[in-house]
This record gives structure tokens, C-alpha cells and sequence, in this order.
């Protein structure tokens, strides 16, 4: 029953796959009460599932544009498999070609040089000006730079977070390869937040279980900055210390001081050092540069380092920036920075801005729902799942009925489920 109530809700996310096979031409071809332009920026889960969104839902009146400088995206999401031989990045790849020719969304593979927010207009690195109605900005994450990394500049680029799926990803997939029985991976974890909570701790057991099955051992040291395991802390704890019990080493409260990338030694801010063959330092996050670096005023979250948005649009909370919305990683709301929750966001901000564009008012109870599942294995896998619902003493999104819900350990049958529910997913975004 406890899988059941979880396939129910990922069920949620395939729902608007389905009726876009049955009945997205009729939706595209109708005369359209929604009429505006819109551009969004941005062409990973948040952004690219509003831009389908806003197109289906809105009809042939909603004229969208999306600006994405690279052609191909790679899935964050499975992108731990990739170290570990499970999945390929080029079985990670998409691209926008659905987009453009079924829903009709114009895409630009330039990025964007300046916005303006008074005159509503974007203008792209090739020169073009695109107007605008509304403006959608989902840049995911930035980084900040690690603390104290010296060594030589060969052995600084060693050191990689591989946090977006791409080259970093090769390099440390090729780095794990190298490791034998006697060495050690060591993965450093920021302060929340970060994207993908339970990420981290899925990639070092799942390193730890590919050296056990293809070295015949190893270690794997866990430096987390914060005071404990950020998700699934049931799984992930009979994991450490069952599953991969002598080969993980998790240590809380182990904020990186130093890394010296010459001697492949960690130093926290405890004092304590560590040296391994391997170095996975994820550094601290903050929003995609395009929301820090702007100049009008986006960062205006939490620290500075995120944008603050109205949950019910996801519309910007700097006044002077009206009509302007922030989805995904980059934006500051009480849901995790993850690609579940991102597709979720982007529909309530698809939603809202329809209704705008009808006259209408914006649905004043959003409810969004984020579910993951994360390998622990080659052959299992676990999961959690909470629905948000919006609450208006707050105004912030909580979490309903028990909150956070984990499995009860890790399955071969999880596994064949997290396959269904990544292809879901990734469907309802790009296709």
C-alpha cells in the first residue's frame, strides 16, 4: 500500500503527458481566450516545461519563446549513474525539436545580454530584442568558488562537483575508474540549500557499491557541512551503515576549510584532514548568474544568493520587477531545488500567467508535489515523496498529511519503479 500511494502521486506528473497525446492539436488549433507573449529563459526542467505548458494550456493566442544557449540539455537526474558505467550521457541528452514542432514554441540557442524590466524587453548575445509580456527565468544554479583550493593548475582541475551533468561528469567518471581496492573517494556536501537533497548521498553509495562490485573494496568519506543527512535519513542511514557498511564513512558537521589538490588532502573547519585518490568537492550553491548578476535586482532571496517570488505565480517579490517570474533552482520558496518540484513549479507559473493573460485571477491553493527516487545499488533503489500545498498565513508552500514520506529500504522493485518514473518525467518535459 505504501507503493502504491507513492506510484499515485508520480502518477500526477504523467497526467499532462497523456492528454497531450490525445488532444494537444485540438488544444493548439482552437481559438485561444489567452492572448500575450512570453519568454523564457532557460531550457532545463523548469524552464522547458513551462514553455510546453504555457503553449498547451494557453492555445495559439500565448506566443512563447525560449531562450536556451545550448542545443542538447543533460539530465542532472540518473547523471550519478553515469560515474558508475549504469547510464551514458548521451543517454541523458535532449533536445528541443518536440518543443518546436508540436507545440510551436520558438527557440533561441543565444543567451541573454541584458534585461529590461521597464521597457519589457530581452535583448541575446547575436543582437536580437525579443518583447514581452511576461518574462520566465529558470537559470538553475551557479556555484560558489571552494574555499582555499590551491595546488598546481593541472591537479586544481581534478577537483570537480560534476553537480551539472556534462564534461565534469566524464572527468570524474574517469577518475572513479582509476581507483583500486586500497583508495579512498572522498565527497565533500555544501550547506543546504543545494539541488537534489538526497543527491549527494545517493552518488557516494553508489560509488561505494561500483567499487565493492568492480574493485573488491575501497573507501568512500562522506564531509558533510551540515548537522545531518538532508533527506531520507532512514535509507540512507541503513545504507552507511548496513549496505555499504566498512567501505562508507559519513562525517556531519565537516564544512571544507581547505583542499590542497597537490597532496589530494581535505581540511575541515574542525581541523580534521582528510586525503583520498579522489576529491568530489560540490560547492556551495547560489542562483544561476543570470539572477546574482543581473543589476535589477532578481537576487533578492534569501542572502542575496536566490530570487524571492509569490509561490501562487512565482512571480518576482521586487516590486519594480512585475510581470517578471523565477522558477526552479533558482528561486527562494520552502520546496527543494529539484527537477521533480521544478516541473511542478513551472506549471503553477504556466497557470498563473494564462489566467492573466485571460482577465482571470491565479489559482489561489497550488498544490505541487515532489517525488525522487535514488539508487542505493546497481539493483535498488529507494524513494521519497511530500505534496505541498500553499498555505496563506505563511505564504510558502508545506508540506501535507505526514509531510516527507521514505520507503521502507531499498528494492529491486524500487529500481524498475524509478525507471518508469524517470522516463515519466522526463516525457512530460521534453516531449
Amino acid at each position: 500500500m505504501e507503493r502504491r500511494r507513492f506510484l499515485q502521486n508520480i502518477g500526477a506528473t504523467a497526467v499532462g503527458f497523456s492528454l497531450l497525446k490525445s488532444s494537444m492539436a485540438a488544444q493548439l488549433s482552437a481559438s485561444a481566450e489567452a492572448v500575450g507573449s512570453v519568454v523564457v529563459v532557460g531550457g532545463g526542467m523548469a524552464g522547458t516545461t513551462v514553455a510546453k505548458y504555457l503553449r498547451f494550456w494557453g492555445g495559439t493566442g500565448v506566443d512563447v519563446t525560449l531562450v536556451e544557449p545550448n542545443a542538447t540539455y543533460y539530465s542532472n537526474i540518473f547523471s550519478n549513474m553515469v560515474l558508475t558505467g549504469e547510464r551514458t550521457l548521451s543517454q541523458l541528452s535532449y533536445n528541443y525539436s518536440t518543443l518546436k514542432s508540436k507545440y510551436g514554441v520558438k527557440v533561441q540557442n543565444y543567451s541573454v545580454s541584458s534585461i529590461d524590466p521597464v521597457g519589457k524587453k530581452v535583448t541575446l548575445s547575436n543582437g536580437v530584442v525579443l518583447p514581452y509580456d511576461r518574462l520566465v527565468l529558470a537559470p538553475g544554479i551557479d556555484f560558489e568558488p571552494l574555499p582555499s583550493l590551491t595546488g598546481t593548475t593541472a591537479n586544481q582541475a581534478k577537483i570537480v562537483h560534476a553537480w551539472k551533468a556534462g564534461a565534469q561528469t566524464t572527468s570524474l567518471q574517469n577518475q572513479i575508474k582509476a581507483m583500486t581496492s586500497k583508495d579512498t573517494f572522498i565527497l565533500t556536501i555544501p550547506p543546504a540549500p543545494y539541488r537534489c537533497p538526497p543527491g549527494p548521498y545517493e552518488r557516494a553509495c553508489v560509488v561505494a557499491d561500483y567499487l565493492k562490485r568492480t574493485k573488491g573494496g575501497g573507501k568512500v568519506v562522506i564531509l558533510d557541512a551540515n548537522p545531518g543527512i538532508q533527506a531520507e535519513l532512514q535509507n540512507f542511514t541503513t545504507a552507511f551503515n548496513e549496505t555499504h557498511k566498512g567501505i562508507i564513512t559519513y562525517v556531519p558537521n565537516a564544512p571544507i576549510a581547505s583542499i590542497n589538490a597537490d597532496t589530494m588532502t581535505v581540511k575541515t573547519s574542525s581541523g580534521l584532514s582528510y586525503t583520498g585518490k579522489v576529491i568530489n568537492a560540490i560547492p556551495s550553491h547560489k542562483a544561476g548568474k543570470l539572477i546574482t548578476d543581473s543589476g535589477i535586482g532578481l537576487a533578492n532571496g534569501l542572502n542575496g544568493k536566490w530570487a524571492g517570488v509569490n509561490v501562487l505565480s512565482y512571480e518576482s517579490t521586487n516590486l519594480d520587477l512585475a510581470g517578471i517570474h523565477i522558477i526552479g533552482d533558482s528561486s527562494s520558496t520552502t520546496q527543494p531545488k529539484a527537477g521533480h518540484i521544478a516541473n511542478a513549479e513551472a506549471k503553477v507559473c504556466a497557470d498563473a500567467i494564462i489566467n492573466t493573460f485571460k482577465g482571470g485571477t491565479i489559482n489561489q491553493v497550488p498544490i505541487t508535489n515532489s517525488s525522487c527516487f535514488t539508487p542505493i545499488t546497481k539493483t535498488t533503489a529507494s524513494w521519497l515523496s511530500v505534496v505541498y500545498r500553499y498555505d496563506p498565513a505563511s505564504k510558502t508552500m508545506l508540506p501535507t498529511g505526514n509531510g516527507i514520506t521514505e520507503s521502507n529500504g531499498a528494492t529491486s522493485e524500487n529500481y524498475e519503479d524509478m525507471l518508469k518514473w524517470f522516463n515519466n518525467l522526463m516525457a512530460d518535459t521534453f516531449s
